[in-house]
Formats: structure tokens, C-alpha cells, sequence
């Protein structure tokens, strides 16, 4: 079967772009697939972000893609049509996440569908912080699209309340096993700078308003002093107000801020330091931060918001609390208190699930 993907892909930096490369390896196995991607993703006055692009520090996963689609130039949506057509598929898989894409994608999507079965890659069908065009823009791509591919029960409610009936396949986001091998834990906290011997908790990934970050530093006051923080990630927006509440916490000597992009080289660093991973968000769809997790073995305490709690409740792989403060801390002294080997056992166990070959297979069955 020949297959394309619509997506940014290297060299955008991010999650999707990485996603879409580990699936594009994987379907590639079997079908023969080709990588359509941006040659324009976001105008620079629209992204918050230091840039869009790998840099020389990160190792980020590389496909051979055509890049010829514009998000703002009209002309090159029928450009992008006219790329795909030429390699002619039977499927083309479009990487969707937010409203922004969806005239461009609905353009492209209802020009090829009559010769092509068009699957809409839902990360999300609503954004998590929402603007009241988002949905009439949504229904735009959904309606020009023949069946849906979602990674959590809540996208899928999305997605059915803006396209009753839409055929769609849920199958749980596959594992970001990538990012090479975990380092001994002392090696990792020593290159940080962190304590060696205390309780190690980790907030991952872009920050911002709906990922909880606040009541998590608010959840350090109310733990002792054998445990500490590290804050690793980009955040877009100011983070002057998290600053501020670190500088007014009594843990403030046990929080490490790393306040920038992770590079693909220094994620098994930072994860390799970590005894549990915190997601302390208000809102949710699926964390792609879990999977980076699991492929280190890494246990999780999350809030019980989107597809959080299926995705760890029911697999066993960490513990679920609710999005306050004194839960999260309820929850991270529960973890310490309870026998990790469990844990352990059960994101061994999810791992073998999680596969990208799993994950392949269950779009190629939807065709």
C-alpha cells in the first residue's frame, strides 16, 4: 500500500514532528510511505518559542520529506495537492492538533479524498486552552476526512461531538523509545547538580497555564525535606510568575529549574535522575511525556484529567490524585510509601504494548 503523511517533520523540532517520524518508520516496514511536510509551520510573530527547528544539540529522529506546504499561503495548499497526487497513495494520514492547520488541511484533504482514503491523526481535537473559532474550524478538516485515528477516550468524545458517527480507532499513544538508554541514577543527578539521596519528582516538557506547574510547586510546601524538584522544560509564556512562587516557597532550595528546550541529548539525562515523573495538569487529552517515561522505566504520578487516568490507573504504572495541591502531595508520599518494584512490573509490561508496530497495525486495519 503507499502511504502519505501530512505533518511537520524534521527538521521541526517537537513531539508531533517526532511522532510522525517513528510512525513514518514503522509503516514504512511493511507499505511504501512518503513524508509531506511544512515549508512554513508557524509565522515567527505566531510562535512563542526560542525556534521552530533542531538545533546542532539535539539528536532528533530524521525521514526524507518533501517540504511544500505554507500554514499561511494559499497557494501552496493546491502546490501541496499537487505533490501528493503525483506520488499517489491510497491513504493519506493527516497529523492534526490544533485549529490553526485546518483550512490548509481541509483544502488539501477535500481535493484528494475522492481517490484517496484520508485519516485525520487526531493529538487533539479541541486545544487545551480554546478560542471560539476552534471548533467551526475543526468540523472544517473533521467533515473531509474518512475515519479518525485518537490516542484517548476524551479526544474521541471531542471528536464525536463535532462529527456524530466519524469512524475512529483508539488505540493508546505508542512508546517514544528513541531517546537511547538510561544512565545510572547518580551519574545523571551529579551532571544536574542535584542531591543524590533525596526524592527526586519531575515536571517535563513546554510549560504552560493548563499543565499545573503552579499547583505542583505549591504541592513541594507541603513535602519534607528529602524531597526535591526538577523543572525541565520550555515555557511559553513568561515564567516569571512560577520564579516568583519558587522564590516564595519554603522549598525553594529544593527546586532545579532548567528552564529551556530539552534536547533529544539530555532527556535521558533528566529522566535518568528522576524517581517520578509529576503530571499535574488541570486539563488533558493524552501526555506524549508518558511514553518518554515509560521507555525509562520511570513511574508516574498523575492528575485525574482527560485520558490521564486510563492511561495510568488501569495499567498500574503510577497513581492518580486529583489537581490540588494537597492531592498531588498526597499522591507523591503514597508512591514512596508503596513497593515500586510494582510499578516497575507493570510499565515493563506496557512497554510491550506500546509498541510502534502495534500502533501501525491498527491504522493499516482501519483502512
Amino acid at each position: 500500500m503507499k502511504i502519505a503523511i501530512l505533518s511537520p517533520f524534521y527538521p521541526y523540532r517537537g513531539g508531533i514532528a517526532q511522532f510522525s517520524a517513528r510512525l513514518y518508520d514503522a509503516l514504512n516496514v511493511e507499505h511504501e510511505v512518503k513524508a509531506f511536510s511544512f515549508s512554513r509551520l508557524y509565522p515567527s510573530v505566531l510562535f512563542p518559542g526560542k525556534t521552530q527547528f533542531v538545533e546542532n544539540e539535539d539528536d532528533a529522529v530524521s525521514v526524507p520529506a518533501e517540504r511544500v506546504l505554507d500554514s499561511v499561503q494559499p497557494f501552496s495548499y493546491h502546490e501541496t495537492v499537487q505533490a501528493i497526487e503525483k506520488f499517489q497513495p491510497g491513504v493519506l494520514i493527516i497529523a492534526y492538533w490544533m485549529s490553526f492547520f485546518a483550512p490548509a488541511y481541509a483544502y488539501v484533504a477535500k481535493r484528494l479524498k475522492k481517490k484517496t482514503k484520508v485519516i485525520g491523526l487526531l493529538h487533539n481535537a479541541l486545544p487545551h486552552e480554546s478560542h471560539f473559532f476552534d471548533k467551526p474550524l475543526a468540523r472544517l478538516f473533521f467533515n473531509q476526512c474518512d475515519s479518525f485515528v485518537v490516542m484517548s477516550e476524551s479526544v474521541k468524545r471531542d471528536l464525536l461531538a463535532l462529527k456524530p458517527g466519524a469512524n475512529v480507532c483508539l488505540t493508546p499513544h505508542p512508546l517514544y523509545d528513541h531517546f537511547g538508554e538510561r544512565l545510572l541514577i547518580d551519574s545523571a543527578r551529579q551532571l544536574l547538580s542535584v542531591d543524590h539521596y533525596k526524592k527526586t519528582l519531575l515536571f517535563f516538557g513546554l510549560i504552560r497555564d493548563y499543565k499545573g506547574l503552579d499547583l505542583l510547586i505549591d504541592a513541594m510546601n507541603l513535602l519534607d525535606d528529602s524531597y526535591q524538584l526538577i523543572i525541565a522544560g520550555e515555557s511559553y509564556s513568561s515564567f516569571d510568575k512560577y520564579q516568583k512562587q519558587i522564590d516564595q516557597s519554603t522549598a525553594n532550595r529544593r527546586i532545579k529549574v532548567i528552564n529551556c528546550y530539552i534536547n533529544d541529548l539530555d532527556i535521558p539525562i533528566i529522566f535518568s535522575a528522576a524517581d517520578l515523573l509529576v503530571l499535574p495538569y488541570k486539563s488533558a487529552t493524552q501526555s506524549g511525556v508518558l511514553p518518554v517515561a515509560y521507555h525509562f522505566e520511570v513511574p508516574v504520578v498523575a492528575t485525574d484529567v482527560g485520558g490521564l487516568k486510563a492511561a495510568i490507573a488501569t495499567t498500574g504504572t503510577g497513581i492518580v490524585c486529583q489537581p490540588t495541591a494537597q492531592s498531588l502531595a498526597n499522591g507523591i508520599q503514597e508512591f514512596f510509601h508503596s513497593d515500586k518494584t510494582l510499578f516497575m512490573e507493570a510499565i515493563r509490561q506496557e512497554k510491550k504494548n506500546l509498541s510502534w508496530e502495534n500502533f501501525a497495525k491498527k491504522i493499516t486495519a482501519l483502512v
